[in-house]
């Protein structure tokens, strides 16, 4: 299997992944022209699309890619998505059988209420719940679901890939690394991304390890968040160190 980011609009991903036999399955396809592109170039086959949440940026191309291929559209309990051929949800698995591909769903609200994530193939296809080194806005849950749906995603094998819906990891970097500027592993995935993004390559896919070592919002029982979440009075208890992380992250302007 063939996983590829392709850049759509400001700033998304669409996550396509394909086999050599030129089949193709893509994921949150908010702009449908780079996606008719790289099935030109790749000569490739559209089989199916996996939708994470309703927003614009994620679903904007399904409607036009439909037009042109026919396939399945799997996607959330959501009557703000349509087009929809199978609705799933927390547990419920996706097999595809071009590309061969089996995926399991984990429902993780906070972003929206009702985000879902695909893991399989050694993937995480996460949408807007989990960014390299940050977390999604939450538009329409709770601190305390967000975390809760951080808690399902950091409890994956450490190896999966991480294929993030937007290239915020450098912003997301500058901001982590005022919570723990002592932090090593931290400041060399910074550079890496640094060094990436200068020769306008993706951050992306990452391995989820990397997040566990990296990423404040996965790191809020460490000593150094703890620390940090003192200083900003909000010690008291998990779901309140994650709510000043991502309250402070809202208005990070570095």
């Amino acid at each position: 299997m063939h996983v590829v980011p392709l850049p759509a609009l400001a700033d998304n991903y669409v996550w396509m992944l394909y086999d050599d036999a030129g089949n193709a399955i893509v994921v949150d396809p908010g702009e449908a022209a780079p996606v008719e592109t790289a099935l030109q170039e790749r000569q490739l086959q559209l089989r199916a699309m996996l939708l994470t949440h309703h927003h614009n940026d994620h679903i904007g191309g399904v409607g036009a890619l439909l037009a042109r291929h026919p396939v399945p559209v799997y996607a959330p309990h959501d009557e703000r998505i349509g087009e929809v051929t199978r609705r799933v949800r927390d547990g419920d698995e996706v097999e595809i059988d071009m590309p061969r591909a089996r995926f399991r769903v984990i429902e993780i609200p906070g972003h929206t209420r009702s985000h879902i994530a695909y893991v399989g193939e050694g993937l995480l296809l996460c949408g807007d719940t989990l960014f390299s080194m940050g977390c999604g806005r939450l538009f329409e849950g709770t601190p305390e679901q967000m975390l809760t749906s951080l808690d399902k995603l950091a409890a994956l094998p450490g190896d999966t890939m991480v294929c993030c819906a937007h290239e915020y990891t450098a912003a997301n970097g500058r901001f982590a690394l005022t919570v723990e500027p002592h932090n090593s592993v931290l400041a060399e995935r910074v550079e890496q991304v640094r060094t990436l993004r200068d020769r306008q390559q993706p951050s992306l896919p990452v391995a989820l390890e990397t997040e566990l070592a990296t990423n404040p919002f996965l790191r809020v029982d460490s000593d150094d968040i703890e620390a940090w979440c003192r200083h900003h009075g909000a010690a008291a208890g998990r779901i309140a160190r994650f709510a000043a992380l991502r309250a402070a992250k809202d208005v990070f302007r570095g």
